[in-house]
Order: structure tokens, then sequence, then C-alpha cells
């Protein structure tokens, strides 16, 4: 056993020296086979580098080359340009000498005629001087005498050339008008309704009178402290009447009345509720009301403040000679841009400024002043142009300075003046006949005046010794501008002049 395990373990030692030896020969071979593979590569890269130091070498030198060839022709171009400039630095030389020359000839030529201008007026003078002393007159003499003899011998025609000019200026200007006019009524065509100015309100009995006075009157006192009217009970069965200058406050009041009257219960706390429930009810009418009138001409609703909207809509309870105030600035602002373009002029300017020409009346009642510069006002805190605020006052100008105050104002005129859609008293009616007879019986030389056609035009009857066919002429227009800037009235009143001369003879 013993020789056993010696041989076991020299032949471990055999075997690992074996080993060793196998391992030690396979490890020079790898290094061998590693160092000629690091000598390859390393021989492959400067070979390699060598061919791109090469390479670099040759564009370098391309480049250098590109670059002298690039600086050679820009040498050579700007050679040229340089050539070119002092080429066209002679031709200016020359041509500012040649200039220079001219001028100095010129300036010859001007010393020439000045003097040949003062010959002239030397000579005219002179001449002057000669004929006056032969006609014995001077220059201003001779031309006051010869005017007043073309005068005398060319009047007659003069006048007759005025008249036919004028007179076929209005024709064509009338017939153009009308037209413009009469087209922006046709297209344009409302309802007219006279609005009263008092306010009824009906009572389903006479029984209710007695309520609505309440005992020794509280509850018709409340009712006009709250509403700031006053409630006039009569012997005019089933209504009562409400007066007041403000027609928001009668509105008020008439709601109010007609929820005590449906409710049945009527004594100052419920009446104080229902006042406050009628303010609420009709605020929200009238900016609906500002909301609409907007709506139906076109002009966006939120391009209008609220506040000017609600100012509006108060048009609605407010009246101008028994018109609807709303209705006639509605009326106006359509026939208005109807007008504006047939003529050409702003449109939405005109339909906006005819629309809020009145709005100065919304608030009349309550702000001291006429509505025009009321209404003035009003549009000028809103933040509107300077000539959509001026059309407020246009409408009430003998001769408004703009184009679209013009058409304004004619829409105005034509919307007041419609059949029907205003009414007048007698008494009113009669004033301003009255007014128009006396405005033109107070120039000289007219020997009556009738007003016809309700006022619509005026009739002058002159003496024929003291005015002539020429001073009726001017007659006319000057009785038309004191009508105009005198009287106020609807629509336009024609003028007249009849001058009637009457020769009698009697043959005995």
């Amino acid at each position: 056993m013993f020789i056993d395990v010696v041989l076991a373990l020299g032949g471990l030692v055999v075997g690992a020296g074996a080993g060793i030896f196998i391992r030690d020969t396979l490890a020079k071979k790898k290094m061998a086979g590693a160092e000629e593979k690091a000598e390859k590569i390393l021989n492959e890269a400067k070979q390699k580098a060598q061919e791109s130091l090469m390479e670099a070498k040759d564009k370098a030198l391309k480049m250098a080359e590109d670059s002298k060839r690039e600086e050679t022709e820009r040498r050579r171009e700007l050679n040229e340009a340089q050539k070119r400039l002092e080429k066209r630095e002679e031709t200016f030389d020359a041509k500012i000498l040649e200039l220079e020359d001219k001028k100095t000839k010129l300036d010859e030529k001007s010393k020439q005629v000045d003097n040949l201008k003062a010959q002239v007026e030397a000579i005219k003078a002179e001449e002057m001087t000669k004929l006056e002393t032969i006609a014995g007159l001077s220059k201003a003499q001779a031309e006051e005498r010869i005017m007043s003899m073309v005068e005398e011998t060319s009047r007659e025609a003069i006048e007759n050339r005025i008249r036919k000019v004028q007179a076929r200026d209005e024709e064509e200007f009338e017939a153009k008008a009308r037209n413009i006019l009469s087209m922006a009524v046709m297209k344009f065509a409302s309802s007219v309704v006279v609005d009263a100015t008092t306010t009824i309100v009906e009572l389903p009995s006479d029984e209710m009178k007695g309520r609505i006075i309440g005992k020794e009157g509280r509850n018709i006192k409340a009712l006009e402290h709250l509403t700031g009217t006053e409630i006039i009970v009569d012997d005019t069965p089933g209504a009562i009447t409400i007066s007041g200058f403000s027609p928001i406050r009668r509105q008020v009041c008439r709601r109010a009345l007609e929820t005590l009257i449906a409710d049945g219960r009527i004594h100052p706390a419920r009446i104080e509720e229902s006042v406050n429930e009628a303010k609420s009810n009709l605020a929200v009418e009238i900016k609906k009301a500002g909301e609409e009138a907007l709506s139906t001409l076109g002009i966006p609703v939120s391009s209008i403040d609220p506040k000017l909207t609600s100012i509006l809509g108060r048009m609605k309870f407010r009246t101008s000679y028994g018109q609807n105030a709303l209705q006639h600035s509605i009326e106006v602002a359509t026939m208005a841009g109807m007008i504006a373009g047939e003529l050409g002029a702003d449109v939405f300017a005109c339909k906006k400024g005819g629309l809020f020409h009145d709005i100065g009346k919304a608030v009349d009642h309550d702000m001291a002043g006429a509505h025009p510069e009321i209404g003035y006002n009003i549009l000028k805190k809103f933040g509107f142009p300077e000539d959509m605020c001026y059309q407020s006052i246009a409408h009430h100008e003998d001769k408004p300075r703009t184009l679209e105050g013009v058409i304004v104002k004619a829409a105005d005129a034509i919307s007041g003046a419609r059949p029907g859609a205003r009414k007048n008293t007698i008494e009113q009616y009669i004033q301003r006949l009255e007014e128009l007879e006396k405005t033109a019986t107070s120039f000289p030389g007219v020997d009556k005046a009738y007003a016809i056609q309700a006022g619509r035009e005026i009739r002058v009857f002159v003496e024929p010794t003291a005015v002539d066919d020429y001073a009726a002429f001017q007659l006319a227009k000057n009785i038309a501008q004191k009508i105009e800037s005198e009287l106020q009235y609807p629509g336009e009143i024609k003028v007249t002049i009849i001058r009637e001369t009457r020769v009698v003879e009697y043959a005995r």
C-alpha cells in the first residue's frame, strides 16, 4: 500500500510538472502572437496616419491655391469698379460745369427780363398818366364809372341769369333730394300711434276708489309719496287718473295700482312692496326695450354700455307731441341709415347718431337744461366720439357742420312730420301760424302774408313800387332765414313771394 501511495504521489508530481511546462509553452506562444499582432496594428496605424497627413497637405495646398485665385479675382473686380467710379466722376464734373454755365446764362437772361419789365412798367405808368390827364379821371374813378355803366346796362340780364341758374340748381337739387327722401320713406314704413300723456287705471268697481283712498286718505297719500305722482279720483266711472310730469313715475304708479287691485290687500306696507316690485319690473322692461332697439338696428348690444342701454329704454315711456320717443328714434336711425347709403356717408354713424339723437329726452324731466345739450353730455360721458356726440345738437341747428348731422336732422324732420305722427293742440297750431305770418310781415315792403297748407307754406304779397324783382328774390331768402332762426316747426316751410303790378286806366 505504501508503494501505491508513493506511485500516486510520483504521478501527481510528474503530471504537475507536465502541466506547468505545457502552460508556459502556450503562454509564450500567445505572447509572441500578441506582440506580432500589436506590431501589425501599429504599422497599419502609422501607415494610415501618413496617408491622412498627405491628404491634409494636399487639401491645404488646394485651399491656398483657391484663396489666391479668389483674391486675384477680387482685385480685378475692385480695379474695374474703381475705373467705373473714376469715369462717373469725370462725367459728373463735366455736367456740373455745364450746369454752372447754363445757370450763369439764365441769370443774365433773368436780369434782362427784369430790366424789360421795369421798362414796360415805366411805359405803362407813363401811358396811364397821359390817359388820366386826357380823360380827366383817375384809374379808380374810371373803373367805377365803367362798372356803373355795365351794371346799369346789364342789370336786368344779370338778374335774369341769376334767377335762371338759381331755379335750375334748385330744381335739380330738389329732384335729387325728393328722390332720396322718397326712397327712404318708401323703404321704411312703420305704424303711427299717438301716445297720450295721461295715464288711466281701470277699476273693477267704484268701490275700489274708497279702498285706494283708505282711511283718512292714508293709502293714496302713501302711494303718491312713494311714486312722486298725483292720483286724481273723480266722478269718472270705473277709472282713476294718474298725473305727473315724469312718465316713468306714472308707469310705476300704474303698475303698483294694478298689482294692488289684483291682490286686494291695500295698506301702506303692501303699497310699499308693490311700488318696489313695480320699479324692479319696470327696470327690467326698460333695459329689454333698449336692447331690442339696438338689435332692431343691427347695433351690437355688447358695444353699448348697459347703463346707456337702460337710459335708451326709458324713452319707451317718453312722448314728444304725443309721438313715442323710442319709436321716433328708431325711425330716425333707420331712415338716416338709408339716406346715408344713398349719399355715400357713414351708414353706421348715422344709424347710431339717429338712435341717440334724442337721448336727452329720457332724463330731461330729472335734469336742468335743453335735451340737445343733455344728450351731448350723456354721449360724451359714455365715451362716444365728438362727431357722434355732436349729432345730438346738430338736429336742432339750422346748418349742421357735418354731413351726418344734416342727414340725422333730415330724418328727424321726416319722422316728426309724417301724417299722424304728432299731435298739437288747437292753441299751439294757431299760435304757430300767427308767429309765421308775423315773421313774414316784419320785413319792409311786405303788404300781406298768409300761412296756408297747415303752416307748410307762407305766401307773401309785396308792394310792387317798393320791391322790384331782384329785391323779391332776396326777400324770399331773408324771410326763410328768419323763420329758420326764430321759429320751431316740423318739416319745412315754403316761402312764396308774389309781386303783382296792376295798371288801371279809364276810357271816357
